[in-house]
């Protein structure tokens, strides 16, 4: 039986819910899984366990999603693992399958220093859920595919889910795993079966060209994918401020951080960290580990910055220290110069205004003329901020259960993941992985959506189920 075939089962065979304690997931993706694992791995005594989601499948959310064998994940093996206190289990799973230790037998005995698809990476993610679901006869879960629209108090402290559902259940907590939320409809992919008049696109390029939004990880997945499937036209890469994914080290690069410390305003950390970067590379290391070391300092030095310069960092420097912490492996950084250096792929930065029958019309950077760009294919690959103004967001900012943070990335959430209104924590209410970037730095990666998620879980287990042991 496949991993997805024994959720179902499993799923299917749950009792129907008691007066148990009960917890809604808002979110199948990978935030919504992992915080699914997490509970019940942590929260001991029996519950109820909820996922809401209107996708029929589960996917990876934008940062992980791929129906791509070939698409590879940007973190090494070493930093994947859903096991809490086991930084080795998706090595030692990967070492427990066959089929993937005959497909790359360089690697044994471990693989914790490789880079694999996001294939393999869900299947993985998918198991260890299968597997905690199965060690707890004692929890029900529901699987519920109704848009969930909005989340109101009801009944005193418990929560109100509402769905376009008949019968509208009551939850002792929610936790809100949306990813990034729903980006512009309009941009995601338009191709010629879209376009008002393909014929007069057709006349007006001379060869097949796609323009692709972005410019991170996605962007490059893209990219490499249409190369693999055989598109031989040219293609664009429109971004606003024209920085790529960075490389990673051939070997492994461990965090190093200087012990000096740290300024306290922007432009003093700025220059910290490109001093450190230097110093590093004289000593025969990296940047690379210093990035990774920074990571470490990242969320007490962005608590410690007043709003005026986190709204600076956001404007100006963001798309920069995203380039360096969101890097590529080694082997698709070369494929990716190789394009931009033979000229089959041009990066250009600049604004997309509107998008017309032909293609687009942007704003290149420094001009303040409009120029056309003609293309059959327009591709949006961009990560979009979480939609504050949906149905369910704006119930819970506009009920005070949650606010913006204080660039309006997403939601106030503490370091546990709670919805936090004016300091004070929404007890019950919690945001797992990137609804709360704005407030916590790198909480769109893995590892730290790992971490959040057990946080999140021992906090629910300790504050509203005293009686509980985490393991």
């Amino acid at each position: 039986m496949t991993v997805r075939g024994l959720f179902s089962s499993r799923v299917a065979a749950s009792a129907q819910p008691s007066a148990m304690p009960r917890i809604a997931v808002i979110g199948r993706g990978f935030s919504g899984m992992m915080t699914a694992i997490a509970l019940m791995k942590t929260v001991r005594t029996p519950f109820h366990l909820q996922l809401f989601d209107p996708n029929s499948t589960v996917s990876g959310g934008q940062a992980l999603a791929s129906g791509h064998s070939s698409e590879i994940l940007n973190s090494r093996v070493r930093d994947l693992s859903v096991s809490s206190g086991d930084a080795d289990d998706f090595n030692d799973w990967l070492c427990a399958n066959a089929a993937f230790r005959t497909a790359v037998p360089a690697a044994i005995p471990g693989f914790q220093q490789i880079f694999v698809p996001k294939s393999i990476f869900s299947d993985y993610v998918y198991e260890r859920f299968s597997e905690a679901l199965a060690a707890r006869r004692d929890i029900t879960v529901q699987v519920s595919n109704e848009p969930v629209l909005g989340v109101r108090r009801s009944h005193g402290s418990r929560f109100l889910v509402e769905s376009a559902s008949a019968s509208n259940p009551l939850f002792d907590t929610v936790i809100l795993a949306t990813g990034y939320g729903i980006g512009n409809p309009q941009l995601q992919a338009t191709g010629p079966a879209d376009l008002s008049s393909p014929v007069r696109a057709r006349r007006l390029v001379a060869r097949p060209h796609t323009v692709l939004l972005g410019s991170g990880l996605r962007v490059v997945d893209r990219l490499l994918q249409m190369r693999e499937s055989g598109y031989n036209g040219q293609i664009t890469i429109i971004s606003k401020h024209g920085f790529l994914p960075q490389s990673h080290t051939r070997n492994n690069a461990d965090p190093v951080f200087p012990a000096d410390e740290m300024p306290t305003r922007l432009s003093g950390i700025v220059r910290f960290i490109r001093q450190a970067c230097r110093e590093a590379e004289a000593a025969g290391q990296n940047w690379q580990s210093v990035m990774n070391g920074l990571r470490k300092h990242a969320r007490s030095l962005w608590r410690a910055l007043p709003a005026r310069e986190k709204q600076q960092f956001n404007r100006h420097l963001r798309a920069i220290y995203d380039s360096h912490r969101n890097r590529l492996p080694e082997a698709l950084h070369v494929r990716l110069r190789r394009e931009l250096s033979e000229g089959n792929t041009l990066l250009r930065r600049g604004q997309v205004v509107r998008v017309t029958p032909t293609g687009i019309v942007m704003k290149p950077v420094g001009r303040t003329d409009e120029e056309p760009v003609y293309a059959g294919q327009i591709i949006d690959c961009r990560c979009q901020a979480p939609d504050l103004d949906t149905p369910l967001m704006r119930s819970l900012i506009d009920s005070r259960l949650a606010m913006p943070d204080e660039l309006h990335l997403g939601l106030a959430v503490s370091a546990t993941g709670e919805l936090v209104v004016d300091d004070r924590a929404t007890e019950g209410l919690f945001a797992i992985g990137p609804l709360g970037l704005g407030s916590l730095p790198d909480i769109d990666l893995v590892p730290e959506i790992v971490t959040q998620a057990y946080a999140t879980a021992e906090g629910i287990s300790a504050r509203f189920y005293p009686q509980c042991q985490a393991v």
